[in-house]
């Protein structure tokens, strides 16, 4: 029997011990030379097939619907059914195990993972990893650096400072702890007095003007290192009965770690950052705070966390990050008698590490201002900028006085783009379609798009043509094969290095197809997936097909994020080309579904628009 069987590909990977004994005793070895028919329509076949050298192509017809390379494995669903549905060619040699179906109906039976994975559609096989990752997203937190946490700053007092006095630093500082150095013990002590502290100063019946805080502080500390396990904190938290510990590397101070900002972390990372953001009182402390959010990105990610759930945070926080900066350089007038927004995938909720600046400015109609206004835009993309957000080479921001315009002017503005309807001023609309006010007098922005959608409507021709950026892009094969990325997907290695431009082939088609969809039908939704859902709601888009979108669009999103972590951390800048040679067996897997859902949408959209006749 086989004994090399690869058990770290899917969906063998979620299998037992025992399970992964039962595939041994029931694999033998197939050869298949090329051309050969391995499945045909109407077959019954009795074993599920795991490639170990060579390519499958599946085919319906003459169309080729997908492609399996090593380490992939067919055709569960037609084993499970007993009858098989499509056509299954041997496109090189092949040399495969054979698993038995008894087997495969014993795995599927006794794990329902492994079940969903082999066969089930895209929906539920996101459900089935979704749920697998879960349960360990906890013990990925616990197991994460104390440093990666909220250390608060230390504040240190001297041990003779009187306790009214530190009640004050409490006030200015804006903390609840300060440390008390106390030179006078033998050996010199460090100590601790908290705000919970001042109960038990009180009840010491000295006034408080005079009762020193080496009286009441507590000098026997707990401490934990910036690298220790943030699950071992918590146990000596629990251990010791305290609420805070603090965090050292020698003798070197470096804060305090708190009860309450460790459970937080735990349960909202978020929430810490959005203190940082609100605390800031300068653009240099706000850029300590906008370092915070990839490093929270990444910790989401590795914990396994649904990516819907990070872009949402994420998009929380950058508005939050934005608003406050916009607060710190523009003067409160030019505030309050605007509404700055943000645009692109930052405004659809779905921007996960740091991209290129798009947002603008709308100003009240009448408004005289008497500040430099085109100076505080300027300042404003600086300041993005030093957070590491490029400015947009399109000069898409609203430092350009095209993005800095009264709500009359913009309107007039989107008037234009729709008269003329080219690809640049077509592209500014798309763009703004995209936009979500983050600081300022939302109204504005409001106005602005309403005037967008009242020219949108019964504009049946330009609505055409601005839906045809999706039907087009990504479309075009490689060396001539009309069958597109999706159907090629497997073939690497021996066909040289591959890379695939995920945002051209899967995002793009798929966020603009439902954006022209969402304008026909005046949805002011900018989510991508509150789109799709309100257009299933309202009959324009089916459902099954809208959900598939959804799932679709979720998953090159966390491939797009788990790559772009990974060129991070090479020292390499996150870019949208995904090397098809190094995605695991699971990625090839669902990367081919989700293409292939893209590819039915955009068929579908193309008979919705009639972009044939284009």
């Amino acid at each position: 029997m086989p004994s090399a069987f690869n058990f770290s590909a899917s969906p063998f990977d979620c299998l037992t011990p025992d399970e992964q004994r039962l595939v041994r005793d029931s694999v033998d070895i197939a050869y298949f030379h090329q051309g050969a028919t391995i499945l045909a329509p109407g077959a019954q076949p009795s074993h599920l097939l795991v490639i170990i050298k060579g390519f499958a192509q599946q085919l319906d017809g003459s169309e080729i619907v997908a492609t399996y390379g090593p380490d992939d494995c067919f055709d569960g669903r037609g084993l499970m059914a007993g009858k098989v549905s499509s056509l299954f060619v041997a496109a090189e040699e092949i040399v495969a195990y054979q698993l038995a179906k008894q087997a495969v109906s014993d795995l599927i039976a006794g794990n329902a993972t492994f079940g969903a994975l082999l066969f089930s559609d895209l929906s539920n096989k996101l459900g089935a990893l979704s749920e697998r990752q879960s349960r360990h997203e906890l013990q990925s937190l616990t197991m994460a650096r104390v440093d990666e946490a909220f250390v608060r700053t230390p504040y240190f007092v001297d041990a003779d400072t009187s306790v009214l006095e530190v009640t004050r630093q409490f006030q200015a500082l804006r903390t609840a702890t300060v440390l008390v150095r106390d030179p006078q013990a033998v050996p010199p002590a460090l100590g601790i007095f908290t705000v919970s502290g001042l109960q038990r100063a009180i009840l010491h019946g000295t006034p408080l003007d005079r009762l020193a805080v080496r009286q009441v502080a507590n000098f026997s500390l707990i401490k934990v290192r910036p690298g220790d396990q943030l699950g071992d904190a918590l146990a000596l938290m629990i251990r010791h009965k305290v609420h805070r510990v603090v965090v050292a590397e020698g003798e070197q101070i470096t804060g305090v770690l708190e009860a309450l900002d460790l459970f937080s972390f735990l349960s909202n990372h978020s929430y810490l950052i959005n203190i940082q953001i609100q605390d800031a009182r300068d653009v240099p402390g706000l850029k300590l705070a906008a370092a915070q959010i990839t490093r929270l990105i990444a910790l989401l990610e590795r914990g396994g966390t649904h990516i819907d759930m990070i872009a949402r945070l994420v998009q929380e926080l950058n508005a939050k990050l934005f608003e406050r900066a916009w607060q710190l350089v523009a003067p409160p007038e030019l505030v309050d008698n605007s509404c700055l927004f943000v645009m692109g995938s930052e405004g659809r909720g779905e921007q996960l590490l740091k991209t290129d600046q798009d947002n603008g400015l709308v100003l009240r109609g009448g408004y005289r201002p008497s500040v430099d206004v085109a100076d505080a835009c300027r300042r404003f993309s600086a300041a993005l900028a030093d957070f590491g957000y490029p400015p947009c080479p399109g000069n898409i921001m609203l430092s350009n006085p095209q993005w800095c315009q009264s709500a009359a002017d913009f309107s007039q503005t989107a008037r234009l783009w729709w008269m003329t309807a080219s690809g640049d001023s077509l592209m500014a609309l798309a763009i703004f379609l995209d936009a979500r006010a983050v600081c300022g007098d939302r109204s504005l922005l409001a106005q602005v798009r309403a005037a967008v959608d009242e020219m949108a409507a019964d504009n049946d021709a330009v609505l055409a043509r601005f839906a045809l950026a999706a039907h087009a892009i990504g479309d075009q094969g490689h060396h001539g094969d009309h069958g597109g990325w999706w159907s090629r997907l497997p073939f690497l290695g021996d066909h040289g290095r591959q890379a695939l431009d995920i945002k051209k082939a899967g995002i793009f088609p798929l966020v603009h197809g439902l954006r022209s969809l969402a304008l026909a039908h005046r949805i002011g939704a900018t989510s991508t997936a509150e789109r799709a859902k309100a257009l299933a709601a309202g009959g324009w888009l089916p459902e099954k097909l809208a959900s598939d979108l959804i799932d679709s669009l979720h998953f090159f999103m966390g491939l797009r994020l788990k790559i772009g972590l990974r060129q991070l951390e090479t020292g390499h800048a996150a870019n949208d080309e995904i090397q098809l040679d190094k995605l695991s067996s699971l990625d090839r897997d669902l990367l081919k579904d989700t293409l292939g859902i893209v590819k039915q949408f955009k068929a579908w959209l193309g008979q919705r628009f009639h972009l044939d006749a284009l």
